[in-house]
């Protein structure tokens, strides 16, 4: 199933432009927003969770953050953002791997997923990737976890997802993660339809063991 979707992912980078891609972004408005928030610094470790071919880590070297790490399922993809940076690439930690699959050797100050986590449509990838969430977000550190909203699309890129509310995710995330801050946000593609996004932001608490149990 992982080199299915692995192929799946391939394809559409390779086939398609940024322009061509209903998620695409030329500022990243909001994420930079939650990101500050967090309290964003140039010593600040980052990663940024399928970001493929996202301008959020254009903004991250903007503001002069210089410990990034860029994980996505797509070689393709991070290799064509790598040379989209020029110079500024190398600055960056780049990791092709399925987030369900990845082994985090790092801790993290703050975790960025714009619209991976709604690709999780079975427990079990999602029960990893919360490992993975509580294992490399250090106690204090925050998440900016955005997903389809409870009236966005049922579907995206030909695949299945879930549609989440704040409350809903943060029930999914459990009690070792405090949601602090959420947005409802109205995106438009390139080609100007509007999708619902909810991004929520949330702390990692302290002295508490994360639940990673799921949601239906």
């Amino acid at each position: 199933m992982n080199e299915n979707l692995t192929l799946h992912w391939e394809q559409v980078y390779l086939n398609k432009n940024d322009f061509e891609m209903s998620w695409h972004q030329e500022e990243p408005e909001t994420s930079l927003e939650m990101a500050k928030k967090a309290g964003l610094t140039v010593t600040s470790k980052v990663i940024d969770v399928g970001g493929g071919t996202s301008r959020f880590v254009d903004s991250l070297l903007s503001e002069g953050v210089i410990d990034i790490t860029v994980l996505d399922l797509s070689r393709s993809a991070l290799d064509m953002t790598r040379q989209r940076l020029g110079d500024q690439g190398e600055k960056v930690t780049w990791v092709a791997s399925n987030i369900t699959d990845w082994a985090p050797t790092s801790q993290y100050d703050l975790w960025h997923d714009r619209a991976v986590f709604h690709f999780l449509v079975d427990e079990s990838d999602r029960s990893a990737y919360l490992r993975n969430l509580s294992t490399s977000l250090r106690f204090g550190g925050h998440a900016i976890i955005a997903t389809f909203a409870l009236d966005g699309p049922e579907k995206c890129s030909g695949l299945p997802v879930v549609r989440y509310s704040p409350e809903s995710l943060s029930e999914t995330l459990g009690s070792g993660f405090g949601l602090r801050a959420q947005r409802q946000v109205r995106h438009f593609t390139p080609w100007g339809s509007p999708q619902s996004f909810q991004f929520s932001f949330f702390e990692k608490l302290p002295n508490k063991t994360t639940d990673c149990a799921t949601a239906e």
